[in-house]
């Protein structure tokens, strides 16, 4: 269903989620097909989509043979449907969880290798342009050594009763931290409290210390009064703030640091920078990094490995929340 010089994707799944790929990957002239069990579903975008595929179950999708799939359908659901894309020889980045638990995630994985194909993941973070330029500063030696990075997601908003706030919220900056850190935590202790339900927690605090004295702590919650996307990263040398939430989207520098003067501690006058860089939309550079390895050159944003150490510290932390 394509040439050499088009790539051309199916996405399975076409609910809440799977809309938004849907018109991007259209935006990037790369939709080439849909997949969805709900006829009605798909009869309401074959009004607005012409001259591309609509199936109504993922095997009559593979027959089509697109150059790459996504799945966006249900988390209950991504293993068996990942399983059968593999299976097929296809390329496919699934929406995040990558599955329910890291034994089936690690199966996904070594099934892609067995079958030569790039199984990338949905931490879409990854891919936001500011989250991008941190890690960029961070490598440059811009703060120096990292020290601390702490991130609160928290938003009065749509309660979970199928899963609790540490699995609907925390995968988004858990991705962010390894991404930023780069290395696995050598402890993890998560906390938290059940309100509205006593077997749903609405908020919980992760602290994760990893190796050189790095420590991270998530504060995740969905009963909140406000809105607010906020990653710190503390440096030896400075700092760097990133609020998500606001209008602005604005990035910080603070050239603060801390020394030891006659025997004290003396925080140095802050100076504060804000630091410019290109803005744009996660998922429109997420897919364009999806695109832009159909010819099976390795993924290494966003890729299974990483998926799974998120779900690895999903289920430590979960442990650790039961006690």
């Amino acid at each position: 269903m394509s040439d050499s010089s088009q790539r051309s994707v199916c996405v399975i799944g076409a609910g809440n989620w799977g809309k938004n790929h849907i018109r991007t990957l259209n935006e990037l002239d790369a939709l080439g097909g849909i997949a969805d069990i709900d006829q009605s579903r798909l009869a309401k975008f074959s009004s607005n989509y012409q001259n591309i595929g609509f199936h109504g179950s993922v095997e009559e999708a593979l027959e089509s043979s697109y150059d790459g799939y996504v799945i966006s359908t249900p988390a209950s659901t991504h293993f068996e449907i990942a399983k059968k894309v593999i299976k097929n020889g296809h390329h496919l980045l699934v929406e995040k969880p990558l599955a329910m638990n890291v034994k089936d995630a690690e199966r996904l994985n070594n099934l892609a290798d067995e079958y030569g194909v790039n199984l990338m993941a949905g931490h879409l973070l990854l891919f936001h342009p500011a989250v991008k330029k941190i890690k960029q500063m961070i490598s440059e030696g811009s703060i120096g050594d990292t020290q601390y990075v702490y991130s609160n997601r928290l938003n009065l908003g749509v309660v979970r009763s199928e899963e609790n706030i540490l699995w609907s919220f925390a995968p988004h900056d858990i991705s962010i931290f390894q991404y930023l850190i780069n290395d696995f935590p050598v402890e993890i202790v998560s906390r938290g409290g059940a309100f509205l339900r006593s077997d749903v927690h609405d908020t919980t605090m992760t602290i994760l210390n990893y190796p050189n004295n790095v420590v991270g702590h998530i504060f995740v919650s969905w009963l909140h009064p406000f809105k607010e996307h906020r990653l710190v990263v503390i440096g030896s040398d400075g700092m760097i703030t990133f609020e998500d939430a606001s209008n602005e989207k604005s990035l910080f520098y603070y050239d603060k640091t801390v020394d030891l003067i006659d025997g004290q501690h003396v925080a140095s006058d802050v100076k504060k920078e804000k630091i410019d860089y290109q803005h744009g939309m996660p998922l429109t550079k997420e897919l364009g990094y999806f695109l832009s390895h159909l010819d099976g050159n390795p993924i290494e944003i966003s890729s299974a490995e990483h998926a799974i150490e998120v779900l690895r510290i999903l289920e430590i932390a979960s442990q650790s929340l039961q006690i």
